[in-house]
């Protein structure tokens, strides 16, 4: 017995006769029949009389009838129930965002989410790229924030925007009067990197064009994971940095950081969620309000270069030193 087969009954119990109702139904008449012929042999019951004209249900088919009927409301109440659940802005959600990303665009987009969505409770939890895959994977967070693609089957991937990445000089440095950054091979053993965040790491190493950390001895090693504090060892000259745009959106212009030549590279920011998610009014309306946040500058159409981390030799390497490790 199937819903289908249940519209068919009401359906023909309402026209009394197999051509209307099949019309109705949208389907052929031999299909309804066919349709009709089946449930009655499942149920051993006869639910219309075929000798009477027009159509006319038994007495047990009378009461089959109106039971299909009840049947079929609770099945478009539920229909309406998922609808209305996708289209809902209402209700708690956690959302975890990418550390390198979280200082500079959370404050902006709670600010723009309380007037799309006024009646949704955020819960904003920040991580490294790590942890937030393994809280989607687990349902400890219900969206995250981060750079793609994942490669993760089981995850949904918007992408929202595309990040630039800006090269970070310290004073002095030759292209300081420059108004745009070319790499030099000077600058790569000065690369200076973040602790534990392995995705950031690996897409600076490939736009260094370096596979691994190929990077110089110091008397100090850095275990450091703050943008902030990486900019402030590059501003004392102990190192060089490539950063995202946002977290030099708040700076005034000066020689410090500079923008890439084109193809500039750049990070795709997305939101992600299991792909068991369905409020994807949601997701638009994040979409809408992280959009909203960016500088104009970065919604302007230019050459990029994509820079991927899921698939980096040092990426790979330094996840399967932490799960060993575990």
């Amino acid at each position: 017995m199937t819903l289908q087969q249940l519209r068919f009954i009401v359906a023909l119990d309402e026209h009394r006769h197999f051509a209307r109702a099949a019309e109705a139904c949208m389907v052929t008449q031999p299909g309804l029949t066919i349709q009709l012929k089946n449930l009655e042999e499942e149920i051993g019951i006869k639910i219309f009389d075929r000798t009477k004209v027009p159509l006319t249900p038994t007495l047990a088919g009378a009461d089959i009838i109106g039971r299909a009927k009840k049947v079929l409301r609770e099945a478009d109440a539920i229909r309406d129930y998922v609808v209305n659940k996708k289209n809902d802005l209402k209700g708690a959600v956690t959302l975890g965002v990418i550390s390198t990303l979280s200082p500079y665009i959370i404050p902006l987009f709670i600010s723009a989410m309380r007037h799309a969505a006024p009646h949704m409770h955020f819960t904003i939890k920040e991580m490294g790229t790590g942890y937030l895959m393994h809280a989607l994977e687990t349902g400890t967070i219900d969206i995250a924030l981060m750079a793609t693609p994942t490669a993760h089957p089981g995850f949904k991937e918007y992408p929202v925007f595309q990040e630039p990445f800006v090269a970070y000089l310290n004073p002095g440095h030759p292209m300081e009067g420059n108004t745009h950054y070319e790499l030099q091979p000077q600058d790569m053993p000065e690369l200076l990197l973040l602790e534990s965040e392995y995705c950031f790491n690996a897409q600076l190493l490939d736009i260094c064009g370096l596979k691994n950390e190929k990077l110089k001895a110091e008397q100090f090693q850095y275990d450091i994971n703050s943008i902030e504090t990486l900019k402030n060892l590059v501003r004392a000259g102990l190192g060089f940095a490539l950063v995202p745009q946002l977290s030099v959106a708040n700076e005034p212009a000066s020689a410090i950081y500079k923008p890439f030549k084109e193809p500039v590279p750049i990070r795709e920011i997305s939101l992600v969620v299991a792909d068991t998610f369905n409020r994807k009014l949601l997701l638009e309306k994040m979409s809408e309000a992280l959009w909203k946040c960016l500088p104009e500058d970065m919604k302007q159409d230019k050459p990029y270069k994509k820079i991927r981390w899921n698939d980096s030799p040092y990426f790979i390497e330094k996840v399967s030193e932490v799960m060993k490790g575990k």
